[in-house]
């Protein structure tokens, strides 16, 4: 039973911890997680609830998952653990079965599973917290009752301060498609399919069938061409077709034209600044760092563009009310907010690779950025 009892511990603990370190560290993720919920059961007056229902579960499972695995207030942990499982095992075979959001979000974006592969995870580890809270009086910790609560306040205000800090800036770990040193002007096209074709021919006076590469076959010789029949081709794939990891970007002037290509793909430096919504995003980042910050890279010879989701007719009035002197163009409102955790925020690309990211709060000058090196002079 010792044996048992540690490994449903390392188990039980291991996956609360890592659940609630990966939502801890992007709160605003977990909170538009909390919103396709919210939504999908027509929940809507519990929006404004999403950010605060994302940090106090982050904290809880990072929390109980600490307490299981360390000792910290073992019986109340070993408790929270068990009730965290009797609630969301149920629940996550209604959604698996109902299917209402095509990704839980238990993992964040560390960790994309299915519904169904979620109920499953949860049942193996609803076992594990009945076998630590049977057992739970077992477990004994060498500190005092003190030292214990001591503990449970520092870990919890430290999960507290993690999510904090990354709402108030960005994720301290990016796990997705967006984060710095990736090549979107690879992510963003799909991979194509590579097959081989085969043209099989039948001989008429032998009957024998031939198979011949489609571009090496005797086609130009009227000797074989009277005795051989085309009869079938046959296709060997070498490569599947898959999706683009990035499937739902696209940059779009007000024409309608798409010049995704011509921005990802161009050569040298490009900022872009995201601002999925204009009407909620922070306008003295962009009256105090992003349009001087735009000015300097003119004469630097770098082009800086604005991505939002928001309407055209939205454009124009921010255009006018903040004299803009750089392009906007639309796009995907939901990969904007995958792209940085932040409105507005700034992406930097050289030759379609991410160099650096920041949130509105933290937008460097030109100088400070070739200070840092993230440039060259």
């Amino acid at each position: 039973m010792k044996l048992l009892l540690w490994l449903s511990r390392i188990v039980l603990g291991g996956i609360f911890i890592f659940s609630g370190f990966v939502k801890a560290i992007d709160p605003l993720g977990s909170a538009y997680k909390f919103q396709d919920y919210f939504l999908a059961f027509n929940m809507e007056g519990l929006l404004f609830l999403a950010l605060p229902a994302a940090i106090l579960l982050s904290t809880l499972e990072f929390v109980v998952g600490i307490g299981v695995l360390t000792g910290i207030r073992m019986r109340l942990s070993a408790m929270g653990a068990l009730l965290f499982m009797a609630f969301f095992t149920p629940l996550t075979l209604y959604i698996a079965i109902t299917d209402p959001v095509p990704d839980c979000g238990c993992f964040g974006d560390a960790i994309i599973i299915t519904n169904w592969e979620t109920f499953y995870k949860n049942v193996f580890i609803l076992a594990a917290a009945i076998i630590v809270f049977i057992y739970r009086k077992r477990i004994r910790v060498p500190w005092t009752g003190k030292v214990d609560n001591l503990l449970a306040i520092i870990v919890t205000a430290g999960v507290i301060f993690l999510s904090g800090y990354c709402l108030f800036y960005i994720p301290v770990i990016d796990f997705r498609p967006w984060k710095v040193g990736n090549d979107i002007s690879e992510l963003v096209m799909p991979t194509e399919e590579i097959a081989d074709t085969y043209l099989i021919f039948e001989n008429q006076e032998t009957g024998e069938t031939r198979e011949y590469p489609a571009d090496d076959y005797p086609w130009d010789d009227p000797e074989w061409a009277e005795v051989w029949e085309f009869r079938d081709q046959r296709r060997e794939v070498v490569q599947e077709y898959q999706e683009a990891e990035i499937d739902a970007f696209y940059i779009e002037d007000e024409f309608g034209d798409d010049l995704t290509d011509f921005y990802i793909t161009r050569p040298g430096y490009l900022f872009i600044v995201v601002a999925h919504d204009l009407y909620r995003t922070n306008t003295r980042a962009f009256e105090q760092r992003i349009t001087p910050l735009a000015r300097e890279a003119e004469q630097a010879g770098i082009p800086l563009i604005v991505l939002t989701g928001s309407s055209h007719d939205a454009i124009e009035q921010f255009r006018h009310s903040y004299q803009t002197p750089y392009p906007f163009y639309l796009s995907d409102d939901i990969e904007l907010k995958t792209i940085i955790r932040s409105n507005p925020g700034l992406v930097l690309l050289k030759d379609g690779i991410i160099n650096a990211k920041w949130a509105h709060r933290r937008i460097p000058s030109m100088d400070e950025i070739i200070e840092e090196g993230i440039i060259s002079r």
